[in-house]
């Protein structure tokens, strides 16, 4: 781990906020709105770049400058010391950026946490909202 630890410097940074729908340009997304993917995590994007077989690790002490609240962000190693990509259908950052917001909504633990998600989220605000209502 410490030959490793120097090198991760020389990284590619990915911010989960790149690839989030949820973002405007001027916060920071850096593909289309269409292509991208609601608020990716950390876990996720690496998980995703595991998948795609991309040398990644998180670095969650870290933020993005604009959004200083959201905490980590991932380094990706997308070429070899002799400049040869890992995986040959990514060459680019932009096309990292697209394959990982393809697949973060297909991510195992996204499909599993938002089903009981949605349903406990629906029934709290409905109840609170009137309570609030009743009080004024």
């Amino acid at each position: 781990m410490e030959g490793q630890g120097p090198n991760i410097k020389k990284w590619m940074v990915l911010y989960p906020i790149y690839i989030n729908s949820k973002k405007t340009i001027a916060e920071g997304r850096r593909i289309s709105a269409a292509k991208a993917c609601e608020n990716p995590t950390c876990l996720e994007i690496v998980d995703c770049c595991n998948y795609l077989k991309i040398p990644s690790a998180i670095e969650l002490d870290k933020a993005y400058p604009r959004d200083f609240m959201q905490r980590g962000r991932v380094r990706v190693l997308l070429r070899r010391e002799d400049g040869s990509p890992y995986n040959p259908a990514i060459g680019t950052r932009k096309q990292l950026m697209h394959q990982v917001a393809e697949l973060v909504p297909k991510h195992h633990g996204r499909t599993k946490k938002q089903e009981p998600a949605a349903t406990s989220t629906a029934a709290g605000p409905s109840k609170s909202g009137k309570s609030g209502k009743k009080k004024k």
